[in-house]
């Protein structure tokens, strides 16, 4: 996506400025604002978002923006914007719990995309290499990757697998403006921001208010989780724990999800009452049962009594899961050594295939060429994600698994006429044919 020249320049001041005075807060950050930089703003938002507490839909909300531009300017340049309560709703989360996320209106979208904008260049010079979460050019690729050649680093093969109990409703205001104060002295934009977590919450005709947490689901909680766990946890690692350590390690971050691959057992034994307490300073918790201790080292390095791989033995589990992808260790084409590969989690592929299930029984009725097309924009979206190295067997079995779903809801449209197996497995190679996969993002 490429940035008009004007706000480009902008923020290359911005990163100037921060270079220039690396010990000092900046102090003005909101006179880069301009109807320039609002325009930008726009046409960052999502379209295909759902509406907030307003009902309104960025198109409805575009065609009046000329009118609405310089008001919303004259507030964000003020520090008199005030955010509307977001609208409250839950998505599904792999494990069949649901996640609260709030809604906030297009306006508010635009207000809080204008406010990062402003950040991202003051903060992404403070950021450390181990942080991958929603920075530009930055993926969960690159931390997936950076994830497996820690653990192939000669010595390496511990990973502290953790998971930060509802991170989002939990993170401390006081704390939150402390961390802010250190680089950020712009009373404007630091009243907006206070007001975006203060900001109501509207659920089924209640109103509430938090007493904690970032507004999950707002353009803006990415940017202030970053910030967050940049102090909480990357700099306090990088500064205070690893020069303690006896061997290596390596933090790799995505958001709020971590693993932290070290070489020595000690270190990686004592760590997690380490985090805990370092945790509990800011709010935080580690979720008892997803924080564990993986041991993906290879087989001559492990304890004689550490090799018991069957279900409730006395070692430690052998893979783990991170990003949508499983980390274990597997023998080359040759069998001649063990690597570190990745595939699909299986709760992510069960997840995949049972919506494609649920698609195809509602839509078996539909023109077929119509079908096709809604499948493969499925497929396409899943392999672009999961097309990773070592990872193709489970695309194809993806696929395979989508072909015969198909043709199971195709046969049920009529009890009179069966589809034939036959006919159908020709039409995929040519009419009907789905798209194929291939490892787009090579992990050495």
């Amino acid at each position: 996506m490429s940035i008009p020249v004007a706000v480009s320049t902008k923020r290359q001041q911005i990163a100037e400025l921060v270079e220039r005075f690396r010990d000092k807060p900046l102090l003005s950050l909101y006179s880069h604002l301009d109807e320039a930089w609002l325009d930008e703003a726009l046409r960052r938002v999502r379209k295909n978002t759902a509406p907030g507490v307003d009902g309104q839909r960025v198109e409805e909300y575009a065609a009046t923006w000329e009118s609405r531009r310089p008001v919303l300017l004259d507030l964000l340049r003020g520090g008199e914007y005030r955010p509307p309560p977001v609208r409250r709703t839950f998505i599904p989360k792999a494990d069949g719990r649901e996640r609260p996320i709030g809604i906030p209106t297009v306006e508010d979208r635009v207000a809080q995309r204008a406010i990062a904008m402003l950040l991202e260049p003051l903060y992404e010079r403070e950021f450390l290499d181990c942080s991958y979460g929603y920075r530009p050019k930055r993926s969960a690729h690159d931390a997936v990757k950076a994830t497996r050649n820690a653990l192939m680093e000669r010595g390496a093969g511990l990973a502290l697998e953790v998971d930060i109990r509802g991170f989002f409703d939990a993170v401390r205001h006081d704390r939150l403006r402390e961390i802010l104060d250190e680089r950020l002295k712009d009373g404007a934009v630091r009243r907006i921001i206070h007001r975006w977590l203060k900001a109501g919450v509207l659920y089924d005709g209640c109103l509430s208010r938090p007493e904690d947490g970032t507004p999950q689901g707002g353009v803006i909680s990415p940017l202030l989780a970053n910030i967050y766990l940049h102090a909480v946890l990357d700099r306090w690692f990088e500064n205070e724990v690893k020069p303690t350590l006896l061997g290596r390690a390596k933090l790799i971050r995505f958001a709020d999800d971590f693993v932290i691959v070290f070489t020595d057992v000690t270190d990686a034994e004592g760590m997690r009452t380490r985090l805990e307490g370092r945790f509990a300073d800011y709010g935080l918790e580690l979720h008892p049962e997803k924080t564990r201790l993986v041991d993906l080292r290879e087989p001559a390095s492990r304890p004689d009594d550490d090799r018991d791989d069957s279900p409730g033995g006395a070692g430690l589990p052998r893979t783990f899961d991170y990003l949508g992808f499983t980390f274990y260790r597997g023998r080359t084409r040759r069998g001649n050594r063990t690597v570190i590969k990745v595939k699909t989690a299986a709760s992510r592929l069960s997840r995949f295939l049972s919506k494609i299930a649920e698609w195809c029984r509602k839509c078996r009725h539909d023109p077929l060429d119509e079908q096709r097309d809604a499948l493969a924009r499925r497929l396409r979206g899943h392999f672009q994600y999961y097309g990773v190295t070592f990872n193709t067997p489970a695309l194809w079995q993806v696929l395979h698994q989508t072909e015969r779903l198909w043709f199971t809801w195709l046969s049920r449209r009529s009890q009179r006429a069966r589809l034939l197996w036959q006919w159908f497995s020709s039409a995929l190679t040519t009419r009907l044919r789905l798209p194929r996969p291939h490892a787009c993002h090579p992990l050495f």
